[in-house]
C-alpha cells in the first residue's frame, strides 16, 4: 500500500474500514465475477449481432432483440424473437457460435484455460472461479482437469459434427457448404444445451430420422451429465462401486426422468394426430424420448410444440425447471437437488433421523441448500410468470408460465409465445434467463445477500408448522 493509502486507513473509523473490508470480499466473491463475465459477453455478444454483417439482407433487428438473441445464446437458453434461420447471416450465426461455447463451458472455464496455455499454471484465483463453474472443489488437479476438459468438449463436439454434416450432405441436393455448416452448428448448440437451430421448424423435418434424433439427443445428454461425471465415469467406469454419491444420484435421477418422462409423453401425446400421433408406433416413442430429454434445457423440438396437448406442456413445466445435472452445459435447479428434497420429504413422513442416500448421510449444510433452490425457483418462475401476465395481459396466462419455466430453466422451448411479448415481457424474460443460467444462489449471494458468520446463536423455541 502507498503512503495515502495508509493514510487513509489511519484517517477512518472503524464502522468505515468495517464496511470498506464487507465491501472488498463482496466485490471478491466468485459469483460476483461470474454474473459479471456473462454480463459483459451478452453485452460484447449484442452489440455484434446489432451489426449490419451480422444479419442477412432484408433483415432489420432492435437493439433489444439482439440483446435478448445474445443472452439466449450466452446463457445456452435458445428462446428467440426472431427466426434464426432467415434473421441472421453466417456471421452472426458464428457469433452465436461463440456465445454458446463461451456460455455452456463457462466464462471462468475459459479463461482458466487460456491461463494455462500463456502462462502454463493456473493461479489459485483463477483455479477457484474455474471449479465453481465445473463443480469441482480441489485446488490440486484443476490445471490438469481444465485441460482435459476442453479436450472433452471439443473432441464430442467434432465427433457430432461430422456425423450430423454427413447425414445432412447426403440429404442435400447441391451444394455442400451449408449442410455441413448446419451439421457444425447443431453439434455445438446440442453439446451446450443451448436449442438454438438453423432450420426455420428446428428438427421437426427430422422426426423419424433416428440418426439425427439420436445423435442430437446424445449430445445434450452427454453435455447434460455434468463434467464432474464425465471426469468420474472416465476414470472408473468399469467400477461402479467405487463411485461418488454425486454420480449415483446425478445418473440414477437422469435416468428416472428420462425414461419416466418418455412414457409420459408417449401415454399423453400417443393419439394426437398433430404430435405423435401421426407416426409409426417406433417413432413415436423415438419422438417422445427426444422430446422428454430436450425438455431438460436441451431446446431442440421435433414436434410442434404449439399442437402438444395442455396436460403435457403442464408436465414440462417441473421437466424444465428441474434441468439438468450439476456442473453441466443445462440449466435448471439440477437433478441432485430435487432427488435430495424428495428423499428429505419422504425421510421427514418415515420419520428417520437422518437424510440418507445410498446408504451415505446427508449432510445439513446440503438438505438446506436443496430446500432453498426448490423454494427459490417457484418463488422466481411463480413470481415471473405473474409479472408476465400483468404486462402482457392478451396472451394466455398458462402459456406464459410455461415461457417463464422455460427461460429459469434455460430449456429454450416455446409455446410460440415469446416472438409476441412486448419490451417488458422480453425484458422480464432476459433476467430469467440470467438468473437461471447462474443460478438462483449464486446470483443472489453475489448481489442481493450478504453472507455473514455469526459468533452467536439465537435461543431455541418451538413454533407449529404443517
Amino acid at each position: 500500500m502507498t503512503d495515502a493509502e495508509l493514510a487513509l486507513g489511519r484517517s477512518m473509523s472503524t464502522f468505515e474500514r468495517r464496511k470498506v473490508r464487507r465491501q472488498l470480499r463482496k466485490r471478491a466473491h466468485p459469483g460476483v465475477v461470474i454474473v459479471l463475465g456473462f454480463a459483459l459477453f451478452a453485452a460484447v455478444g449484442a452489440a455484434l449481432l446489432w451489426l449490419p454483417i451480422s444479419q442477412q439482407e432484408g433483415a432489420s433487428v432492435s437493439p433489444l432483440e439482439a440483446f435478448f438473441t445474445s443472452v439466449s445464446a450466452v446463457t445456452v437458453t435458445g428462446l428467440a424473437v426472431t427466426d434464426t434461420a432467415t434473421t441472421w447471416s453466417t456471421f452472426g450465426l458464428c457469433v452465436l457460435l461463440f456465445l454458446i461455447q463461451v456460455g455452456g463451458l463457462g466464462i471462468m472455464t475459459i479463461a482458466g484455460f487460456f491461463g494455462l496455455v500463456v502462462s502454463q499454471r493456473l493461479s489459485v484465483r483463477a483455479g477457484m472461479l474455474a471449479g465453481t463453474e465445473i463443480g469441482v472443489t480441489q485446488l490440486g488437479p484443476l490445471g490438469d482437469l481444465v485441460r482435459g476438459l476442453i479436450k472433452f468438449v471439443f473432441a464430442t463436439e467434432l465427433v457430432l459434427a461430422i456425423a450430423l454434416s454427413t447425414r445432412f450432405v447426403m440429404g442435400a441436393d447441391g451444394a455442400i457448404a451449408k449442410p455441413i455448416f448446419d451439421g457444425v452448428f447443431h453439434a455445438v448448440s446440442a453439446f451446450n444445451n443451448a436449442g438454438f437451430s438453423t432450420f426455420s421448424n428446428g428438427l421437426a423435418d427430422y422426426v423419424s430420422d433416428w440418426f439425427v434424433s439420436i445423435s442430437v439427443a446424445l449430445g445434450f445428454i452427454i453435455g447434460g451429465m455434468g463434467f464432474p461425471v464425465i471426469f468420474e465415469l472416465w476414470r472408473r467406469w468399469r467400477d461402479p462401486t467405487s463411485w461418488t454419491l454425486h454420480t449415483k444420484v446425478s445418473l440414477t435421477s437422469m435416468l428416472c426422468l428420462l425414461i419416466g418422462g418418455t412414457a409420459l409423453i408417449a401415454m399423453l401425446e400417443w393419439t394426437n394426430p398433430e404430435t405423435l400421433g401421426s407416426l409409426g408406433n417406433a417413432d413415436r416413442v423415438l419422438a417422445a424420448f427426444f422430446q422428454s430429454a430436450t425438455t431438460r434445457t436441451a431446446g431442440f423440438n421435433t414436434i410442434a410444440m404449439e399442437s402438444l396437448r395442455p396436460s403435457t406442456l403442464l408436465l414440462f413445466v417441473p421437466l424444465m425447471v428441474i434441468g439438468a445435472n450439476s456442473a453441466s452445459t443445462g440449466g435448471g435447479i439440477k437433478t441432485t437437488t430435487v432427488a435430495v428434497a424428495i428423499q428429505a420429504t419422504f425421510g421427514q413422513l418415515r420419520g428417520d433421523r437422518d437424510v440418507t442416500m445410498f446408504e451415505k448421510r446427508i449432510p445439513r449444510q446440503i438438505l438446506q441448500q436443496s430446500l432453498a433452490l426448490v423454494i427459490a425457483a417457484l418463488a422466481i418462475v411463480g413470481t415471473a410468470g405473474f409479472m408476465l401476465a400483468v404486462v402482457e395481459p392478451n396472451i394466455d396466462g398458462f402459456k406464459l408460465l410455461f415461457e417463464a419455466a422455460s427461460a429459469f430453466g434455460t430449456a429454450g422451448l416455446s409455446a410460440g409465445v415469446t416472438p409476441h411479448l412486448g419490451t417488458l415481457g422480453r425484458i422480464l424474460i432476459i433476467v430469467l434467463m440470467f438468473i437461471g443460467r447462474v443460478g438462483p444462489i449464486t446470483f443472489g449471494t453475489a448481489f442481493l445477500f450478504r453472507a455473514e458468520t455469526h459468533r452467536y446463536r439465537f435461543p431455541q423455541d418451538d413454533l407449529l408448522v404443517g
